[in-house]
């Protein structure tokens, strides 16, 4: 099987089809436009989309404790016990002793969480599929290999990043 290499971006050239900077806005409007629709989508969950992620990486990342679903979101400690209080308020989610430290508490579903879960994912998938109207299925299946992989390695190199701080700034 071979492989292809890609050549390096010239450091001294704009980046094809970019004017300097146009980058930027691109990425601005996307968000923007995702934001909206994600909003949307998510509009009955408490915390509206810190709620969703904070239940969708509870449900599907299953982090070890209180701790580890913060810095697996970038949240602060003192708004993320704000954020859980709100899911447990609903009952979405519960604390209970973690298995590793019992001094310390994991955050897990509750039914109702799961269910409600399932429901907004659909939403949520109906969503992208809206803002993403404009590609086609490879299209697609390429913006999301290559945003993928991009914020990952920026997530490696920044670890402790807050990506809803980056949707905070765009105002």
């Amino acid at each position: 099987m071979a492989t292809t290499a890609h050549a390096p971006l010239s450091l001294d050239k704009p980046l094809p089809g970019f004017i300097p900077g146009d980058l930027a806005w691109h990425l601005g409007m996307i968000l923007r436009g995702h934001q909206t629709h994600f909003a949307q989508a998510v509009e009955e969950m408490p915390c509206s989309v810190r709620g969703y992620q904070m239940l969708s990486t509870v449900v599907h990342h299953d982090p070890a404790n209180q701790q580890a679903l913060g810095a697996h979101l970038g949240i602060d400690r003192t708004v993320l016990t704000y954020l859980i209080d709100d899911l447990v308020e609903a009952g979405l989610v519960e604390r209970v002793p973690a298995p590793t430290d019992r001094r310390a508490r994991k955050i897990v579903a509750t039914e109702q969480g799961t269910e409600l879960l399932t429901r907004l994912e659909s939403r949520v998938a109906a969503a992208e599929q809206t803002l993403l109207a404009e590609l086609d299925a490879a299209e697609s299946a390429q913006l999301a290999g290559l945003v993928s992989k991009l914020s990952m390695a920026i997530h490696r190199a920044q670890p402790g990043a807050n990506p809803c701080e980056a949707m905070d700034h765009l105002g």
